[in-house]
């Protein structure tokens, strides 16, 4: 090849490269900002930001906990579905500088699924005669967020597959014997896997197909193996259609859903009202003002926006607290 060639095919190169960068690095961007700011889509485009008195307090697009920094609600706001998004703990203090989650930099999901169950525990290195929860089952975070939930909003936490007092998965390893179709028909020995000793002495039933139901020993080298048992895990009696609705027990995929379902609105009016000495109908309408169909008319759920619906709250009917 000619170096003559070689310079042209070279300069060719170079020639398209420059095209390509200010066609694709400078003027496309420039049109697409140009675009973003017609009236509009400039409010989308800067991230949906919400001032109130002149300073901006958070996103339409991204929840936050309205707690006082260490789980607690403050009954005064609607409160947010749980959020997987929470950073590490700090290594010094053993706590989470944002313990109640929605950390915009860190979105995150439990990674759990239907199966999990079963709890692991251990005794807690601070108190012997106390135990910790070393992995906590989807089912029993569930149960626990509802007891908790079904207490601030004054209704019933029951759910199915949830024991009723300590609010963890009512789920038994029952031991014995199985038939050509993996059933235990005459138990051996049956244990309340989630119940331990330490913090349970009566398990959440009784007996099993007549055999006593045991509660989870745990010792310095953690919790029983009870594995080679069959996992079954209890109903009860809780009705299925429960007043906690799923979206105030479970985070969302990313952790930062800025939204909740009606229902979930709906069982926190009565303590807003309280806290803000209005009438509920008078929040109900805030609801409503501020409750979103589905997208085109089918996509999706009907949503309530937390953030902005508190900020209407702030501003009709301040809490004097």
């Amino acid at each position: 090849m000619r170096i003559s060639t070689w310079i042209r095919q070279h300069i060719a190169a170079l020639r398209a490269l420059v095209v390509l960068t200010v066609i694709t690095g400078i003027a496309y961007p420039l049109v697409v900002f140009a675009v973003a700011q017609l009236p509009g889509l400039k409010d989308k485009a800067d991230g949906s930001l919400l001032e109130r008195d002149g300073k901006i307090v958070g996103s339409s697009l991204i929840g936050q906990a309205f707690t006082d920094g260490q789980g607690t609600p403050k009954t005064q706001y609607f409160q947010t579905r749980p959020s997987n998004a929470v950073p590490a703990a700090d290594p010094t203090t053993g706590v989470s500088p944002m313990p109640d989650g929605y950390d915009a930099t860190g979105s995150n999901f439990g990674n759990m699924g239907p199966e999990s169950i079963a709890d692991t525990y251990v005794l807690d290195p601070k108190d012997p005669t106390k135990v910790t929860a070393k992995t906590t089952s989807l089912l029993t975070t569930v149960c626990q967020r509802s007891q908790a939930v079904g207490k601030l909003e004054g209704v019933s936490g029951e759910r199915p597959f949830c024991t009723k007092d300590t609010g963890v998965g009512a789920v038994l390893s029952v031991m014995g014997p199985r038939n050509s179709r993996g059933e235990v028909i005459e138990p051996t020995r049956v244990i309340s896997i989630n119940e331990p000793c330490q913090t349970t002495t009566t398990p959440f039933i009784a007996t099993y197909r007549r055999v006593k139901v045991e509660c989870a020993k745990v010792d310095a080298n953690g919790e029983e193996d009870y594995s080679a048992g069959l996992i079954v895990p209890i109903r009860g009696d809780a009705p299925t259609a429960t007043p906690v609705p799923t979206d105030a027990v479970t985070a969302s995929a990313s952790g930062l859903d800025p939204n909740i379902s009606p229902a979930y609105a709906a069982i926190q009016v009565a303590r807003i009202a309280k806290a803000r000495n209005i009438s509920e109908d008078q929040v109900r309408d805030l609801v409503a003002e501020h409750t979103q169909g589905r997208e085109l008319g089918f996509m999706g759920e009907p949503r309530v926006n937390v953030l902005e619906l508190n900020l209407e709250l702030d501003s009709k009917y301040p809490f004097r607290g």
